[in-house]
Parts: structure tokens; sequence; C-alpha cells
């Protein structure tokens, strides 16, 4: 069952850190609105909210009530004289430990190919799943055995594309906030030495090395059965036979780039491990190099499982290009950067598809002087795009950076892309210019929406209950696994639940909590990925 909208006034359910800055959303022309401390019950703030316009995103005339002066730890709700009620949430500077800290412990529930221990997954445990070699589409008589690594989403698919960017979405994490990773998760691995963060993110570099054709030094495009199993079908149920999609460009160059990064990071921690990374990315440079111009992926005709299909793999070889200059210094990569600079394509997108955006900002990151000219032009146009989204966060009702059309499947994942871009612009400038309104695309992620919906699972009073995730499904437990990110509304309603129940509504409130409804919600590791980075410049 979908959840009952909350009553007119639509607030960040986890809270807000004492200093920030403090705001709702209240449906209608507003007036006169009360803060309540829980413990005492009395009124600790009474203000007029701001002037009340029509929000195109959910179909809502809105205002702001702005409560910001109030800094004392506690607990509270508003109310309004019309009989708006928000949810009850704290004010204090731990609000977002746990919930960063579920964010990234999800990655943890999505492994596959070992046992989910009760130390560690609690209810939420399960048997090992998904360790038979994977046949190679188009040459049967070959296997390989790429075991381990991450579901992708709410089915049991791996796909090197996804990975990678969730892999980058954590590590930039780790080196922009690595105070943000000091407390353990636990996980299994946990030693005191190397942060949890890069034990978890070592889980999936280390499937994404057997993926890595041991042929050619391509790369394989996915791991997957033939099709989909039952929605309530548990990982280790889930025995059909694995097929190995055909190497593909896209896959490739993002592995370069993700293997050189890592290469990087983990050379402080383990050598030999770093050295592997570095040496798979030189490999997988090597067959881009030798393969210029390639077919963008499509599905094999017997596979129907999620396609990640790209035509266009200039973004992930510039990426790659620019993390192979930033970890080894070699001129031959920087010359491929500057060149594939010159062409026409997104250089600011975060997504799985276009993947522009992590090779500008490893170059306007990197301690290495490259070409100023190109930097500051790179630098320029990155500036521009989070100028270009603040200016739509300021005039949206509640905050967040879409447009109207934006609130497409995964739109949560346009959410925290966003909000990452604003933070990494402020430290490309040295600026403190767009915090605040990154923040305010976390108060939505967390309820300050028009469906007054958390959606993180298992966190604030309201948080999706019925992803599309089948261990959340077929597990027995009445709550979903914690810390997953709902993908959120679609106005493309693109499955039966949402055609149905869906149809016309405003983009924003184009959203159903049931797990039917895969194209609204269902969780994957770069919808999570995004809102680690987010948080972690808050925590």
């Amino acid at each position: 069952m979908e959840q009952e909208k909350r009553n007119g006034i639509a607030v960040n359910q986890l809270g807000f850190r004492r200093l920030d800055r403090k705001t709702a959303v209240i449906e209608g022309e507003g007036g006169t609105f009360r803060l309540i401390n829980k413990t005492t019950g009395e009124v600790v703030l009474e203000g007029k909210t701001g002037t009340a316009a029509e929000d195109r995103s959910s179909g809502e005339k809105v205002c702001r009530a702005d409560f910001s002066g109030v800094q004392q730890d506690g607990t509270y709700k508003l109310e309004t004289d019309e009989g708006q009620v928000s949810d009850w949430f704290v004010i204090g500077d731990e609000s977002y430990r746990a919930a960063h800290q579920a964010l990234l412990k999800a990655f943890y529930y999505f492994r596959c190919g070992i046992e989910l221990e009760d130390t560690y997954a609690g209810v939420w445990k399960h048997d090992a799943c998904h360790l038979t070699p994977a046949i190679v589409y188009g040459d049967e008589t070959r296997h390989v055995d790429a075991w381990g690594g991450w579901h992708d989403a709410g089915d049991y698919g791996k796909y090197v594309g996804p990975g990678a960017k969730a892999v980058a979405d954590l590590l930039l994490a780790y080196e922009c906030y690595p105070n943000a990773f000091a407390r353990a998760l636990p996980l299994p691995e946990t030693d005191g030495a190397m942060p949890d963060v890069l034990h978890e993110c070592r889980y999936e570099l280390e499937w994404m090395q057997r993926m890595q054709d041991a042929e050619s030094g391509g790369v394989f495009h996915k791991l997957t059965t033939l099709r989909f199993p039952a929605a309530d079908t548990m990982p280790e149920d889930d025995t059909d036979e694995l097929y190995v999609s055909p190497v593909s460009a896209t896959a490739t160059g993002c592995f370069a780039a993700i293997m050189a990064m890592s290469a990087r990071v983990y050379a402080g921690f383990d050598e030999a491990f770093a050295a592997g990374c570095k040496a798979a990315s030189e490999r997988a440079w090597d067959w881009l190099e030798q393969h210029p111009e390639v077919p963008g992926f499509r599905n094999p005709p017997e596979i129907v499982t999620g396609e990640y299909g790209d035509k266009v793999d200039t973004d992930e070889r510039y990426w790659a290009a620019a993390e192979l200059y930033r970890t080894t210094g070699e001129e031959r990569y920087h010359e491929a950067f500057l060149q594939l600079a010159e062409r026409e394509f997104d250089k600011y997108e975060l997504g799985w598809a276009d993947m522009g955006g992590y090779g500008t900002i490893s170059y306007l990151l990197s301690e290495r002087r490259g070409d100023l000219a190109v930097a500051e032009r790179l630098r320029a146009g990155l500036l521009e795009r989070a100028e270009r989204l603040a200016a739509v966060s300021r005039k949206d009702g509640y905050g967040v950076s879409l447009q109207p059309e934006q609130y497409i499947w995964g739109s949560n994942m346009l959410v925290l892309n966003h909000a990452m871009l604003l933070l990494i612009a402020d430290r490309v400038a040295g600026t403190a210019s767009y915090a605040e309104l990154a923040l305010d695309h976390i108060h939505y992620l967390f309820g300050m929406n028009v469906l007054g919906i958390s959606y993180v699972t298992g966190f604030g009073s309201r948080p999706v209950k019925h992803p599309h995730h089948r261990p959340s499904e077929g597990d027995g437990v009445d709550d979903p696994v914690p810390g997953l990110v709902s993908g959120g509304p679609n106005l493309g309603i693109q499955d039966d639940y949402a055609r149905e129940h869906l149809a016309g509504r405003a983009p924003a409130a184009s959203f159903a909590d049931v797990m039917e409804s895969y194209s609204t919600n269902e969780v994957t590791i770069y919808w999570n990925s995004p809102a680690v980075f987010v948080l972690s410049h808050f925590v």
C-alpha cells in the first residue's frame, strides 16, 4: 500500500545541524507558523512564512517557514493556524551521521558471492549466491569466474559502467572528506587501518578485475542471467546460468578510469593492490587505443536483463585519460586527454552513461600542472553549470535543481548528482557558495518534498517501505534493507502500476511506494553513491 500524504508541512525528517539554515515547505498561502519543543511542549518560535508561489514541478502553491534562529538541541515539530503539522525532527549536529553510515553500509547488503552474516547483516542476512562461472556469450566454450561485486539494483545483475560510477562517487567522497569515514561500519574486513569505505569499494573493484578479458584486455559489459528472476527470489535461489555479455568500449573506458583512480587512492594502504589496479587500467587503455571506433553496446538477442546501452564512448575515454594522467604523470595520457577535451560532449555530467564530469573533476583536482588554458576553460564550464543548477534551485518550491521535465527514471540520482556537482564547484572555486543549496537537496531526499516521504529506507518518520528490491521482498522481514535510496518521481510512468495509478500527476508527485512500481521505486548502487558523497560534506 502507498503511504498517506503528510498534512501540509514538508520537512527533512532527520532534522538539521544547529548552525545551518533551517526551513520547511508549507502548502498554500502560508501565514503564521509555530515551532514546538517535544520535550517541554512549549512554542519556542512563532513566525511568518515567506510569500507563496506556484511550484511547477509539484503542482502546488507553496511557501517557506524559516526557523534558522533556533539552535538549541532537541526534537521539534511545526504547526500552522490551518491545522497543518510537520513530522517530528531533530536539531543537533549529529543529525546525519547514522544516515551517512547506513547509505554506505547499503553496499555491503548489495554484495554478491558471499554469505551476509548475522553479525554484519542482522535480520537481512542471506546465504552466498551466484558462485558458478559465467558463460562468455558468443563463445560458449569459455567461462569466466567473475564472482563477487555488488548486485546493481533491485535485481541481481552486475554491470561495469554503473559499478564504476558508484565506486568513483565513493572514492571522491573519501578523497574530499576523509574524516567522514573515520568510524567503522563495521564490515567483515574492518581492520582499523584502512577505512571501511575503501574495503567496500575493493570488493567491487576485485569483481571488475575479473571482468577484464584475459585475452584482449577489454572488459565485458555485464554479468547477468538471460532474464530477471521472479520478484520475491532471494539471491541464493537465483540459480539460472550466468552469462557475461561481450566486451564494450564504454565498460573498458570506465574500467580504465576507475582502476587508475583506485591505484592512486589505495597506494598508501596496499601497494600490491594499487599496482594491480594500475596494470589493469593500462591494459584496458591499450585496448581502447587499438579500438578507436567501436559500436555502442546492445543486448545480445537472448539476454533481456538491463542493457545499460551507450552509443558514445568519448566521455569514458576522456575520464580514463584524465585519471591515468593524474595517477602516472605520463604525457601520452595528457595528450590523449587534451585531444578528447576538444570534442563535443557533456563534460560535466556524473551519470553511468555520461561520465564526462568525472574526467573534468579529475583534471581540475589534480596536483599535476596540466594545460592551464584547458583547465581554466573546464573550470569556467563547471562553475557555469553549477550556477545554472543553483538558479533552478533558488526558484524551485522545494529547493532542488530539477526542471519539471527532469523527473525521469531515477530522478533522485539527478537530485544527488546535482548536489554533488554544486559541492565540487565550491571546492574548485575555493568558495562556500553552494553548500546551502546542496543541503536543500538532502532535505528533499529525507522528506522536504511534495509527498512528504523520506526516499531512504529506514530513515525518517515516513520512509519508503516497499522498494523494488528482491531481497527486501523475499526475505520475510517486515522492514526493507535499510539505507537504500529509492529512484523517486518519474513522469514517464513506465511500469504497469504507474500507468494505472500515477497518470496525470504532477512530475514531482509521480511516485508510488510499492514493489510493483520499478520505474519509480527501484534502488541502485549508483543512486546511493552520490548520496554518500553529499552527506559526507555535512557530517
